[in-house]
C-alpha cells in the first residue's frame, strides 16, 4: 500500500509519495558492525538523554534567548562516539547544502547546538546517520545512548516513545527549556507500504498512540528492555492524504506509524557503525536492559566490542 508525506515550512522533496502516511518531520515549519552491551543505569532520565532535537540556526549570533532556530525533528544517540539516527525525511530540507544541526543539553548550561554530519541515508527505508561534531561524549554534556533491540518487536508488544520538541514551535531559542514527548502504547500491526515513489514496498508497525507534530525520527522503544525496536516516522491514514497542517483535526485514535529498527541495523552495518543491543538472542551478545549514560559510556573496562555473527 503506497504512502503519501506532507510536510510544512517549505520541506523541499519531503518524501514524495502516493497514500496513505501523513509525516511529521517538519514541526514548522563487508563486515556486520561491531556490538557493544549497554551497562544498567535508571532508564527514564537517560532514554531521554539520548534524545536530541534537529534544527537549524536561523540566526548568526546568539541573543538573550540563545540562538533562534527552526524544529525538524527528532534524532538519537547509539553509541558514545556521536553517533545518531534518525529518519531521512526529517533531513530533506537540508539536501541542498544546509548543514543540520543538533541541540544538546548540558549540565547546569543552556543547551548548546553541535553540527551533525549525514553519514549515510537510506531512502527506501526512511533512515539516516548522523555524527555530531564534536562528540559530546567527550565534552560536558548531559547525553545518554540507547541500545538497539535485537529481535523484532510484535504485535500486542508495549512500546514507549520518546521525543523532544521546543515550548514554541513557531519562536524557538536554543537557551529556553525543551518539552519532552512520553507515549506509550502498543504495537498494533505490521503493514506493507511504500516510503519512496518507485521503491519497492517495505514495513512499518503501528503504534496504538498518534504521533504529534515533530515526533518523526524519535526512538521507538520496548517498554520492559529500553531497546529501540523502530523510529517514528508519522501518522498512519486509511484514506485521502492528509496534510500536516490539518493534523490537529485527525481523531486523536488515528495511529503512528514506526520503521523497524532491522533497516537501520542494515544500514549501519553498510557502513561499519558501532551500536549496542540489550537482551540476549542467538545472533547478538548477552547485554543489559537500560540506555548507557555519558558518566559509564568513556570506561573501557564496562564493555567489550563483539562482532555480529
Amino acid at each position: 500500500m503506497p504512502l503519501s508525506f506532507a510536510s510544512t515550512h517549505q520541506c523541499r522533496g519531503a518524501i514524495p509519495a502516493l497514500g496513505v502516511l501523513c509525516a511529521l518531520a517538519c514541526a514548522f515549519i563487508p563486515l556486520a558492525a561491531r556490538q557493544k552491551p549497554a551497562q544498567i543505569i535508571s532508564p527514564d532520565d537517560s532514554a531521554i538523554a539520548s534524545v536530541c532535537p534537529v534544527v537549524y540556526p536561523d540566526d548568526q549570533s546568539p541573543a538573550a534567548r540563545g540562538y533562534h532556530y527552526t524544529f525538524f525533528g527528532n534524532a538519537f544517540f547509539i553509541n558514545d562516539e556521536g553517533y545518531l539516527l534518525t529518519v531521512a525525511h526529517v533531513l530533506e530540507t537540508f539536501r541542498d547544502g544546509g548543514q543540520p544541526y543538533i541541540l544538546v543539553n548540558r549540565p547546569n548550561s543552556p543547551p548548546k547546538l553541535l553540527q551533525v554530519t549525514v553519514i549515510a541515508k537510506d531512502l527506501p527505508h526512511d533512515v539516516a546517520i548522523l555524527r555530531a561534531t564534536p562528540n559530546p561524549f567527550v565534552g560536558k554534556y548531559s547525553v545518554a545512548f540507547l541500545p538497539l533491540a535485537a529481535d523484532a518487536a510484535v504485535r500486542g508488544q508495549s512500546v514507549l516513545a520518546l521525543s523532544l520538541h521546543p515550548q514554541r514551535l513557531q519562536d524557538a531559542h536554543s537557551f529556553e527549556l525543551q518539552r519532552e514527548d512520553s507515549s506509550p502504547g502498543t504495537v498494533l500491526s505490521y503493514e506493507s507500504t511504500q516510503l519512496e515513489k518507485s521503491a519497492p514496498a517495505v514495513d512499518v508497525f503501528l503504534l496504538s498512540h498518534p504521533v504529534v507534530k515533530g515526533q518523526s525520527g524519535s526512538p521507538v522503544m520496548a517498554t520492559e528492555s529500553h531497546a529501540v525496536v523502530g523510529l517514528v516516522e508519522g501518522l498512519w491514514l486509511r484514506g485521502a492524504p492528509v496534510s500536516v497542517a490539518k493534523s490537529s483535526a485527525l481523531p486523536t485514535s488515528t495511529p503512528g506509524a514506526a520503521i523497524p529498527i532491522r533497516y537501520a541495523i542494515a544500514l549501519l552495518e553498510q557502513h561499519s557503525v558501532v551500536w549496542h543491543t540489550a537482551g540476549a538472542s542467538s545472533s547478538t551478545p548477552s547485554s543489559s536492559q537500560a540506555p548507557q549514560s555519558a558518566s559509564t559510556a568513556s570506561n573501557p573496562a564496562a564493555e567489550q566490542p563483539k562482532k555480529q555473527p
